[in-house]
């Protein structure tokens, strides 16, 4: 039997598995609306910036819905739905983080070939829309990742490939929880804004130019550069933890 070292969970991690409970039990069902931030700050006894991460959690993984100016909802879940407690093994594991990045070269790698073959008009306008929102990601240090996504779920719908698209569809939620929980282990790295922006734009550029080589040679350059940074990231992490 192999047992694992126990590891010291953050404050928002916890706050997102007693919330999770309580749906798993039934007690907060779809359509309830949970406490306020305050009304969670007072019981829970927690900081507000504890609450909101931890809220921001629960979204990414698709339980919550966020209604502005109504408050946070909890979602009806897909009964196929496997995202929640997959994403949630993402904050914890490193190995999970690498099989993920390992299934991202596998599907966008072959993905942006398939694009630059068959990516029409349309296609080409959504890529250049979610191009745009990158750059004007760059002067928005708080970046939720969310234009990344887009981006590159427009290659997936630009493949015109139905199983393809519904593979995205189903770790769709895991990859933007992915990105939103290592961007700041990217950030420590080479990686900036401006140097993500330069990739992506030489992406989209391979698949206007229909040029399939060179848009995979490109694809696997950038998620290489990216799973390289992650996984430093934990690495460093885990020598301050082992130091501490």
């Amino acid at each position: 039997m192999e047992l694992k070292p126990i590891k010291t969970r953050k404050i928002y991690e916890e706050i997102v598995e007693q919330i999770r409970e309580l749906v798993a039990r039934g007690e907060l069902k779809p359509g309830d609306r949970l406490p306020s931030e305050r009304d969670l700050v007072e019981r829970l006894k927690v900081s507000r910036a504890s609450i909101r991460e931890a809220l921001s959690a629960l979204e990414l993984m698709g339980l919550l819905e966020v209604r502005s100016g109504e408050g946070t909802f909890v979602r009806r879940l897909r009964s196929e739905s496997v995202v929640a407690p997959l994403a949630w093994m993402l904050t914890m594991e490193k190995g999970t983080v690498l099989e993920l990045l390992e299934i991202r070269k596998i599907l966008e790698v072959q993905a942006v070939g398939m694009a630059a073959e068959r990516a029409e008009a349309e296609d080409i306008r959504e890529l250049s829309a979610a191009l745009d929102r990158l750059q004007d990601d760059l002067h928005s240090p708080t970046s939720d990742g969310s234009s990344d996504h887009r981006f590159h779920y427009a290659i997936t719908r630009a493949t015109k490939n139905k199983i393809m698209i519904r593979l995205m569809d189903t770790i769709s939620d895991l990859m933007k929880y992915s990105l939103k929980a290592s961007r700041s282990k990217l950030y420590e790295g080479k990686y900036t804004p401006a140097l993500l922006f330069q990739e992506h734009k030489k992406i989209y550029e391979a698949i206007v130019a229909k040029d399939v080589e060179m848009a995979r040679n490109y694809m696997l350059t950038h998620l290489t550069g990216v799973e390289e940074e992650i996984l430093k990231g934990f690495d460093e992490e885990n020598e301050v933890k082992t130091l501490n």
